[in-house]
């Protein structure tokens, strides 16, 4: 069998190597596109409830986690949502804003798929779909890279890693970009599920469980080690209740953040302020039912409560603080404040996570240290990493999919250099 020379070889066709392999092409770079599973990008396919959050109008370096919180500003500033927004327009692709930023495709994340092959294509990158990498040496002397695949022997001046994390195995995930980089010499930051439900002891959920499919909006938050103070990461998100624990974009957006043995607190009822009828602004809970007992309010605690609590979950907890299942004006001060502190500092310590096969993203990866910000380059001559195989992770709601364009297009610009 004879031997293929390319350019660059990319290894994954995600969302990452998709849009580089595009980007360096068109820059006149010979590229070869190669991923070992037979579906191409299941992962943009099952993205956004099949819409694709393909990004966020607001991502920001705020907005990502990694050892290096300011590893990501380089190339998240050279090619910005605007950038990919504009490029979708060209395609014909209508979206929508959904939510905080949150961009969708109107129709269907197949369109995302179809025009990044369409890019793929019309720049002439050569495709080997399903081909799997069974090695991977530098050969130095003839200043290259050796590729042994299902389809043959490759040679190349360069070598991306975008094979993405552990997220997901079902569609494909495995930890192959770690095991290359590993073998380099490069560092990793032990990896963990991101964006996944957390689960709870059998026994201590069991009386939660009968909420499953209870959804409400709240303010989550926990503390977390900034440097050498601590500090309470906050997000406002629907949270959902579930046979094993909680998840909704809360729970996926805090999970990045919580650690083994860490409590959650949890706001059931963040907007007290203005839930109420006639209430004062900026007020607690606590100041809106003690003025209404005042008033000499007969309504029960439960009715004065519960314009903005789901049913389900008012009646599990008006059953579990008996003192408050009674008119307004015959509970005791001690009793309100008991319960207002319940809804509004709910604190409840996770287990674990739904772990890998529920999580949308990983944790950790290629650390940032032996990495360019710049060209997305290891210190390994010629390798470039980029997307989820490095350690940069975004919040929920199409700041990794920014990333991944980012990443890309800054490593197929070093790529064409």
């Amino acid at each position: 069998m004879s031997t293929a020379t390319f350019d660059a070889v990319i290894i994954g066709a995600g969302a990452a190597g998709l849009f580089c392999a595009a980007q360096a092409a068109q820059r006149g770079v010979k590229v070869l596109l190669l991923d070992h599973a037979a579906k191409l990008a299941e992962k943009i396919r099952i993205s956004g409830g099949g819409r694709c959050n393909f990004t966020n109008v607001n991502a920001g370096p705020a907005n990502y986690l990694s050892q290096n919180p300011h590893f990501c500003r380089s190339a998240l500033s050279r090619y910005t949502a605007q950038d990919f927004m504009e490029l979708v327009q060209r395609h014909g692709i209508t979206f929508h804003e959904k939510h905080k930023g949150q961009l969708f495709c109107d129709r269907s994340a197949g369109d995302i798929i179809d025009m990044l092959l369409r890019e793929c294509e019309a720049a002439g990158v050569t495709r080997w779909q399903p081909c799997g990498v069974q090695s991977l040496a530098h050969d130095a002397a003839q200043g290259h890279y050796v590729l042994q695949t299902a389809r043959g022997e490759v040679h190349a001046s360069s070598v991306v890693l975008a094979c993405g994390g552990l997220s997901i195995p079902k569609i494909g995930a495995t930890d192959l970009a770690w095991r290359l980089a590993e073998q380099f010499g490069l560092r990793t930051v032990p990896p963990r599920p991101g964006l996944v439900p957390l689960t709870f002891d059998a026994t201590a959920w069991q009386p939660f469980a009968a909420l499953a499919g209870v959804s409400l909006p709240v303010e989550i938050s926990v503390e977390v080690q900034q440097g050498k103070r601590k500090q309470r990461v906050r997000f406002n998100e629907d949270l959902l209740f579930t046979h094993r624990g909680l998840s909704g974009p809360a729970i996926l957006q805090i999970s990045n953040y919580w650690l083994e043995g860490q409590p959650l607190q949890i706001n059931l009822i963040p907007d007290a302020d203005s839930a109420l009828p006639d209430a004062p602004q900026r007020e607690p809970l606590l100041d809106l039912l003690m003025a209404a007992k005042a008033r000499g309010s007969r309504k029960l605690v439960a009715n004065e409560i519960g314009h903005y609590l789901p049913s389900r979950l008012l009646e599990h907890w008006m059953s579990s603080h008996p003192g408050c299942q009674r008119p307004l004006a015959e509970t005791a001060d001690r009793a309100l404040q008991q319960l207002c502190q319940s809804l509004q500092q709910w604190h409840i310590t996770p287990n674990g996570s739904e772990g890998y096969a529920k999580a949308e993203v990983t944790l950790g990866g290629i650390d940032t240290r032996d990495v360019s910000s710049q060209t997305m380059e290891t210190r390994q001559p010629g390798l470039y990493v980029i997307g989820e195989a490095v350690d940069v992770t975004g919040w929920l709601g199409g700041y990794n999919f920014q990333w991944a364009w980012a990443s890309a297009h800054a490593c197929a610009e070093a790529l064409a250099g």
